[in-house]
């Protein structure tokens, strides 16, 4: 049984510095686990794990379908794949899209929709949070309750960007489950990383600025730049001085930028590189 999960609204880090998020038990801070969204279904005796576009991935992770976990039950979480301490992206990605892959994986629950064939989506959060607690096996290493603490949010967040951990989670403690929608109730707070990078070519069939390091090595491609910066990016592309083919459009003069990253990659690459800001000022 698929539920289409509630989603996280995002905010800054200076708004996060708001005093409702502080020392407020309204407020339940979560350490939010660079993974994969899941959710796992036990109806009919048999259990079933979905990804959060309703992808049935049960045959991928088998060391899931044997778990104590109650028939009538729907949970929700993250399966990570940790490396040296800490949830890896790559790994857990490898995991899912290989079957050759022995990379161990973990599930980290927060939510509980469904107890003994019971809808409680409708029950507060922090009610929710008690019967996961109770429904959840003790000591088993596959499976885990996601740790929270009331209000704090800054602080914890501190925290994360000292442990370079991928960032945290703001629900109210009295929130409902809201299907397939994002809400105010649910918020995600990400622990960016920033780098100067220069735009040397642009993909023409689908957007892509191509971008390397100050040292000049390949650093990724950025896909999202918003359509403002876009337009001046283009306005400020004298086409006569570059060269192109069906594919690229080369920049003889690159274009300096600053772009927010996840992390890097093990290949040296900007994980998810977002435009943040021109670093020279450029033709409007």
């Amino acid at each position: 049984m698929f539920i289409s999960p509630m989603l996280l609204e995002r905010i800054t880090v200076p708004e996060l510095q708001q005093d409702k998020y502080k020392d407020n038990s309204k407020f339940y801070t979560e350490l939010k686990l660079d993974g994969i969204r899941l959710l796992l279904s036990n109806f009919n005796g048999k259990i079933r794990l979905y990804t959060r576009h309703h992808t049935e991935c049960t045959n991928r992770f088998p060391e899931l379908t044997n778990l104590p976990i109650p028939e009538g039950t729907i949970l929700d979480g993250e399966i990570i794949v940790s490396k040296d301490g800490k949830p890896c992206f790559e790994s857990v990605m490898e995991r899912f899209m290989s079957s050759k892959s022995t990379h161990p994986i973990q599930y980290g629950v927060f939510d509980i929709l469904y107890r003994n064939n019971e809808n409680i989506m409708g029950l507060p959060l922090s009610q929710r949070k008690e019967i996961l607690k109770r429904i959840l096996p003790e000591g088993n290493i596959t499976i885990f309750p996601i740790p929270y603490i009331e209000g704090r949010a800054s602080d914890y967040f501190n925290q994360i960007v000292l442990n370079d951990l991928e960032g945290i989670v703001i629900k109210k403690s009295s929130s409902i489950y809201s299907k397939n929608k994002r809400s105010d109730s649910w918020l995600k707070v990400i622990n960016y990383k920033y780098e100067t990078v220069y735009i040397t070519k642009i993909r023409k069939d689908e957007f892509g600025a191509v971008l390397t390091f100050k040292d000049g090595r390949y650093a990724g491609v950025m896909e999202f730049i918003p359509a403002k910066e876009r337009a001046l990016l283009y306005k400020n592309i004298d086409r006569n001085n570059n060269s192109e083919n069906d594919k690229f459009l080369t920049l003889k003069q690159p274009i300096s930028c600053t772009v927010k990253y996840r992390n890097l990659t093990s290949q040296g690459l900007l994980r998810i590189p977002s435009f943040f800001s021109w670093n020279k000022h450029i033709a409007s």
